[in-house]
């Protein structure tokens, strides 16, 4: 069991002095409460007394099939689902060693009678209880934003929300994610309850309790009346729906109804959410009526005005059956999560074509087709929606969390579309790979991907154009396919350019300062204290200095750390724009009067000539591109020693720039079939194709009998 709060979290008692709970003690005050757990179940054994209104004998019949139990009549019950519950977490576990799944009980307030019942269950069955206790005036704001960080949570399989009713506004309960929602509290799920939906929501675990206790009746429920007193939401519209559909005719009325006891009184089952201000005479129930009380235990204040031959039922009955069922959720909704993570088969709807003659232009093309959602189409190649950072309505960044779901998928095939001369219609590379991707999943029904560059500015608004195909084999929207897409090249030369800043201020304030004040701006002071971060620790490692204080350095070696020592006339690194400006070709930086006379000659490349680009495309994860990042050499020190971004101590900063960068984006192809654009080195200074993350991510997608399509300027 684990134990959060707010801030980590206003929780201000240890799991420790939790108060046991006892069998027929009232857990938690029952006012306000949307789903409450623990209340009386009590059957009226049948008088011989005549009824005006008729319904005598129907009640009689309910109580004439009463089943004779030793105990409780909830124990079997509750058993019977403990038993089920752990057979499946076993046969979960047999594949899945590591995972033992979890209920987080999100309250307000420290009351710890709900967590021990929940936690008494759960420890039954083998599951996890984590209690976040909030504030007792905490806002829906902090609701939803510890239900939405749950919702994150890989190692939580359900959410209960054990909240006050003013809490539990639509918007908190639609901020659960229907996968998690165990209590079925969501529009999402309530509408599957609605719809006779048994397959993928969860129903009111109270709800389900209420009917299990009914059905220890052996006389059928079809054609019995029942009445729903002072119920509202998501618990009312279950308990409606479940009782509707086995037979029964169904009623619901608010305490203030001016025909209340005439509802109850002609009833075979009563069930009510009492409050302390709300209560039900024992003269309305007529004999042999089954009455349920969801809030404080109903008539349970009053035990005078039962008769002796009255079979009165803990008032811990339904409060075990609904904790029971609630794990039975959490176990389903850990099932579902793992089937979840398998391979998902391509369910690939295409778009339909529609050729003209003569053939339009490219542009006019692209823009006749309407492209899919990018959602759906990630739904349809069995992507999670937690993989997709949507950006627009038509392209997305996959996470690369996705290798790690489908390690153990078998690779696709892969084709590789190398270096082609166009033809005079303009059929290369791009239009190949692409027609090639369009006619194996849109006419064979074989799953292929397509992986492309993205294309630059520069070219794109050159001669040469866009890169998106062409024809009626075209990456759609074009226009967003040849410009900004999601930034990555923008991210690349920001990156870039922050290393030629750093270079040349590097050159100035060794230029200009001692090696004191360099020590002193390279490891400042914090409250008194000096620590050098983990990049210049490494930068002394490489130094052959083996201390970690900075006080302890001589200055001898207090030199040799702050000084690169470059020499400006063998700096290498550039800086870079993604338009081809041709008067930026040479260029001389540092004549502002401020930078003291360091002028120096240097020039513009376009950014897709970035050494960070071709590190882009090569990396096969966020650590491995930092350090590929750390090794780039950027210049030579005066005595001939290579300097690199970790010299500089740039490496984290660059990281932090390309994080986004390094997600493939998802888009498709004209007839809705999926592409993979991602990074885009030019092919004279590096090797001219989309990047390794790409191919690997559409490779585990496409399954073991699918096609990944790659151009390559080689």
């Amino acid at each position: 069991m684990m134990r959060l709060s707010v801030a980590f979290r206003h929780a201000r008692r240890s799991h420790s002095t939790i108060q046991r709970s006892r069998t027929c003690v009232k857990f938690l005050s029952r006012e306000n409460r949307h789903t409450p757990d623990i209340s009386a179940v009590s059957f009226l054994r049948a008088r011989e007394a005549s009824s005006t209104s008729g319904t005598t004998e129907t009640a009689a019949s309910l109580q004439s099939h009463a089943r004779k139990y030793e105990g409780p009549p909830y124990e079997r019950a509750v058993g019977d689902i403990v038993q089920r519950c752990r057979e499946e977490l076993k046969s979960i576990g047999e594949n899945n060693p590591g995972l033992k799944p979890t209920l987080a009980i999100i309250q307000a307030g420290e009351d710890d009678g709900l967590l021990e019942m929940n936690k008494k269950m759960a420890g039954k069955i083998g599951l996890n209880v984590m209690q976040i206790c909030l504030p007792h005036r905490c806002t829906e704001e902090e609701v939803i934003e510890e239900v939405l960080r749950l919702n994150k949570d890989s190692r939580v399989h359900g959410i209960f929300l054990h909240l006050p009713q003013t809490f539990l506004s639509k918007s908190v309960r639609n901020a659960i994610k229907p996968q998690k929602d165990v209590d079925g509290v969501c529009d999402l799920n309530v509408g599957r309850v609605v719809l006779g939906d048994k397959t993928d929501g969860f129903t009111s675990p109270v709800a389900g309790a209420v009917l299990e206790l009914l059905a220890k009746h052996d006389a059928p429920l079809v054609g019995k009346m029942a009445v729903l007193v002072g119920l509202e939401g998501p618990l009312k519209v279950a308990l409606q729906c479940l009782l509707q559909n086995n037979g029964m005719i169904l009623q619901t009325c608010r305490w203030s109804s001016t025909n209340l006891q005439k509802q109850i009184m002609d009833s075979d089952v009563v069930i009510t959410l009492n409050t302390n201000q709300n209560h039900i005479p024992s003269t309305w129930l007529r004999p042999g009526v089954a009455a349920i009380n969801l809030g404080s235990a109903l008539l349970e204040e009053h035990p005078d005005s039962w008769e002796a031959t009255v079979e009165a039922q803990s008032a811990a009955g339904l409060g075990p059956l609904t904790a029971a069922f609630r794990m039975q959720h959490v176990v389903r909704s850990s099932r579902r999560w793992i089937q979840e993570q398998q391979y998902q088969p391509w369910n690939i709807r295409p778009l339909k074509l529609h050729p003209l003659s003569p053939v339009p232009s490219d542009i006019e093309i692209s823009r006749a087709q309407t492209p899919k959602p990018i959602s759906q189409l990630a739904q349809e190649i069995g992507l999670l929606p937690e993989e997709l950072e949507a950006y627009g309505n038509t392209k997305a960044k996959v996470h690369l969390s996705l290798l790690n779901r489908l390690q153990h998928q078998p690779d696709g095939r892969y084709v590789l579309v190398a270096g082609i001369t166009p033809t005079p219609l303009g059929e290369g590379k791009s239009t190949v790979t692409i027609g090639l991707a369009q006619a194996l999943t849109a006419h064979l029904k074989l799953n292929s991907f397509a992986c492309l560059r993205q294309p630059s500015q520069g070219p794109t608004f050159g001669v040469k154009g866009g890169a998106a195909g062409g024809g009626y084999a075209q990456v759609i929207p074009m226009e967003e396919f040849n410009l900004h897409l999601t930034g990555d090249i923008h991210a690349i030369t920001a990156a870039n350019n922050l290393v030629a800043a750093a270079i040349d201020a590097r050159i100035l304030h060794e230029a200009t300062q001692s090696d004191k004040a360099l020590y002193s701006r390279l490891v400042p002071s914090v409250n008194g204290v000096r620590r050098f971060s983990p990049i210049q620790l490494a930068r002394l490692q490489r130094l052959g200095i083996n201390k970690s204080n900075p006080t302890d350095l001589t200055p001898q070696e207090v030199s040799a750390f702050v000084r690169l020592d470059l020499d400006p006339e063998k700096v290498t690194w550039q800086r870079v724009v993604d338009t081809n400006d041709r008067f930026l070709r040479k260029i001389t930086i540092g004549q502002a009067n401020t930078e003291k006379g360091h002028a120096r000659q240097t020039q513009f490349d376009i950014a897709v000539a970035s050494e960070i680009m071709a590190i882009l495309a090569l990396t096969d994860g966020l650590a491995d591109m930092r350090a590929r990042l750390g090794r780039m050499v950027v210049g030579s020190s005066r005595n001939g020693q290579a300097i690199t971004a970790d010299d500089l101590g740039v490496t984290g900063a660059l990281a932090v720039l390309m994080k986004d960068a390094i997600k493939p984006t998802l888009m498709q192809t004209l007839e809705g079939t999926p592409v993979f654009v991602h990074a885009g080195p030019f092919a004279n200074i590096a090797h001219g194709n989309s990047s390794v993350l790409a191919d690997k991510l559409a490779l585990k997608l496409v399954g073991e009998e699918g096609y990944v399509a790659m151009c390559s300027r080689h």
